[in-house]
């Protein structure tokens, strides 16, 4: 049994230790903001945080969380600077299908949470890892920056 602080509540589950992080929110928690990609840790739309780090859960065993806290897209709300960047995503129109946003959304939020104000290359390293097919990059980063400004 793994036990893990998700979304700031203490959760018990009875999974094997080698299934990644991403099926034990999805398929035995219900938390489904988390979204499947390429499963290879390449398309970042699987993102959540490990004790505050971004992290790829599509490739990571539950096993390495155990007795951690993970966050989720839904765990957010309740975080200032994640509730936030959601707010700032929504002010800038930053969706158009949706699909990474969340995974998008989590990165933008670690990166905040260790850089209050980034540059434009820290944004662009911070965010590499994420891939938005409809190419929304260029509102992704004026949200963020817009986010910073807040924070400031």
């Amino acid at each position: 049994m793994t036990k893990v602080i998700i979304n700031s509540q203490e959760t018990s589950l009875k999974v094997a230790p080698e299934t990644p992080v991403l099926w034990a929110l999805r398929d035995a928690l219900g938390l489904t903001g988390t979204k499947y990609g390429c499963g290879i840790a390449q398309c970042g739309a699987c993102t959540v945080h490990l004790n505050g780090q971004a992290i790829r859960s599509c490739v990571t065993p539950i096993s390495a969380a155990d007795g951690k806290k993970l966050t989720t897209i839904e765990g957010l709300q309740t975080d200032p600077i994640g509730k936030l960047v959601q707010e700032t995503w929504i002010e800038h129109d930053v969706a158009q299908c949706g699909y990474c946003q969340s995974g998008q959304v989590m990165s933008a939020t670690a990166l905040l949470k260790s850089k209050k104000n980034p540059s434009d290359k820290e944004i662009a390293d911070a965010m590499s890892g994420n891939i938005c097919r409809c190419g929304t990059y260029q509102r992704i980063r004026a949200a963020i920056k817009a986010a910073a400004k807040k924070l400031a």
